[in-house]
């Protein structure tokens, strides 16, 4: 089983950067593939940004290529969003979302979800 415990949302002016981060207990992640999802009111959730674990080669979603960044922390076990020049079209609950193993489909197959933290970006 894993736990996933996400951090770092609240209220930025457009322009303005925020830091999530997605705290895992449980199981060792050293074959998993932990993402970012975020889902705006009256929207469907969507895929942000994702990292395998034990290689860390990403993925991210043309909506923020170039203004998020995903990491990971090996030691802490945490999986960090670090995002830039918001936007306020970027204000959704953002989830952090573990899966085991490694596809080629970053988006589908995530198994385990946090409840997720609330962005909002003023204009």
């Amino acid at each position: 089983q894993v736990q996933l415990v996400e951090s770092g949302g609240g209220l930025v002016q457009a322009g303005g950067s925020l830091r999530l981060a997605c705290a895992a207990s449980g199981r060792t992640f050293s074959s998993s593939t932990v993402g970012w999802f975020r889902q705006a009111p009256g929207k469907e959730r969507e895929f942000v940004a994702a990292i395998r674990w034990s290689s860390g080669i990403t993925a991210s979603a043309d909506s923020v290529k170039g203004r998020f960044t995903i990491s990971r922390d090996n030691a802490k076990k945490m999986v960090v969003l670090q995002m830039n020049k918001l936007k306020p079209e970027d204000t959704a609950v953002y989830y952090c979302a573990a899966k085991i193993g490694y596809t080629t489909d970053w988006s589908g197959g995530y198994d385990y979800w946090g409840q997720g933290t609330q962005v909002t970006v003023s204009s």
